[in-house]
């Protein structure tokens, strides 16, 4: 039986870890040729191993989302490699400090927006030149739930993770025309290496666990399998939303 996304190609960024790693195997499951991009060059090898091993097929690609060149490179390289695009997950992001709004330094917050922002923008551009090219595809952005509210612990994290939203709505409606359907995520609190140090503190991680409707903490394949079906033909009446995937805690 064919999956979701037979014959799709996709350019998936941070896919070394986490959500990112989770979503691509996801996609290769689903039939779909991937290109895991991260900076993290052994990270990204990690998951195409993993996707061959279990009889998909990806390849990896070093690339840091701030340099510009090297964002244009990776997904040119994509479709030299594969053909075309017709699938991007745009998922590279860094937690940052913890800190209040006044003693964060201007280095710290500048690198919290150049991924989690400015990152998302340069891969949009690349990806949707792609695309026009190829008469349309599907796009993902990863917010988060804190896009969606105020974070008390990080608060340039929360403002990148707003702009996204509203980058994801602003290139959702100038390209819905085009066959570009873009949408975000936002995921509660997910079991990754980013958010370990707070799942660890139960000062922090109860009162949050306690806002989830489900009662714990999601797992990067449940954001993964919205990911895939946002990207799928079976999604294709959705563009432009912010959707929580937080067993409720929005709610």
């Amino acid at each position: 039986m064919a999956g979701i996304l037979d014959e799709k190609v996709a350019f998936i960024t941070g896919g070394g870890s986490g959500i990112g790693a989770a979503t691509a195997k996801i996609f290769a499951r689903e039939g779909a040729r991937v290109m895991v991009a991260d900076v993290d060059d052994e990270g990204g090898q990690r998951t195409v191993s993993e996707i061959g091993d279990a009889g998909g097929e990806a390849i990896s690609i070093s690339v840091d989302v701030t340099d510009e060149a090297g964002v244009r490179s990776a997904v040119q390289q994509t479709v030299e490699h594969f053909g075309r695009l017709d699938c991007a997950v745009n998922n590279a992001g860094i937690g940052g400090e913890s800190r209040l709004v006044v003693d964060y330094s201007r280095e710290a917050w500048d690198r919290v927006m150049a991924v989690n922002l400015t990152g998302v923008w340069l891969c949009l551009q690349e990806e949707i030149r792609q695309m026009l090219a190829t008469g349309g595809g599907a796009i993902v952005n990863m917010s988060s739930g804190a896009g969606l509210s105020g974070h008390p612990y990080n608060p340039p994290y929360s403002a990148s993770k707003h702009g996204v939203i509203g980058l994801t709505k602003s290139a959702a409606l100038q390209y819905g025309s085009d066959g570009i359907r873009i949408n975000a995520v936002c995921p509660g609190v997910i079991e990754t290496p980013m958010v370990a140090p707070l799942i660890g503190d139960p000062t922090r991680s109860e009162p949050l666990l306690g806002r989830h409707a489900l009662g714990r903490f999601g797992e990067p394949e449940e954001v993964g399998e919205v990911v895939a079906w946002l990207c799928s033909d079976a999604a294709s009446y959705v563009t432009g939303i912010a959707m929580p995937v937080d067993a409720g805690y929005m709610a």
